[in-house]
C-alpha cells in the first residue's frame, strides 16, 4: 500500500471516529484483471485504493468525511449483500470520478 495513502486513511479512521473494515486494498495486476473491468492497472494496483464495507447513515457520513480528506475516487454499492464504498486517491487525470456498482 502507498504511505501517503495509508496516512489518509488513517487521518480517515480518525475523524471518522469507528473502525473502518477493509474487505479489500492492494490487489496484484493479475487478480485485479480477473475481478474488475479496470484489468491490470486499476486503482487496486496501485496500493492507493480501499474497499471499505459499510452501509447506510454511516456510508454517508463516512463518504462526507472521505471527501475532506481529498478522496478523488468514490465507488457506491449501497444495494443487496456486501455494500461497500471504494475510496481512491488516483490523480491520473481520471478524477474527481464518482460511480456505483
Amino acid at each position: 500500500m502507498d504511505p501517503a495513502f495509508m496516512d489518509t486513511l488513517e487521518a480517515i479512521r480518525a475523524d471518522y471516529g469507528k473502525p473502518l473494515a477493509i474487505v479489500s486494498g492492494y490487489r496484484s495486476p493479475e487478480y485485479n484483471a480477473r475481478v474488475s473491468h479496470t484489468g491490470s492497472t486499476g486503482p487496486h494496483t496501485t496500493g492507493r485504493a480501499v474497499d471499505i464495507a459499510i452501509r447506510g447513515e454511516d456510508a454517508h457520513r463516512l463518504l462526507k468525511t472521505a471527501l475532506a480528506h481529498g478522496i478523488r475516487g468514490v465507488g457506491v454499492a449501497q444495494k443487496g449483500q456486501g455494500r461497500f464504498l471504494h475510496l481512491d486517491m488516483v490523480t491520473d487525470g481520471t478524477r474527481p470520478w464518482v460511480w456505483s456498482y
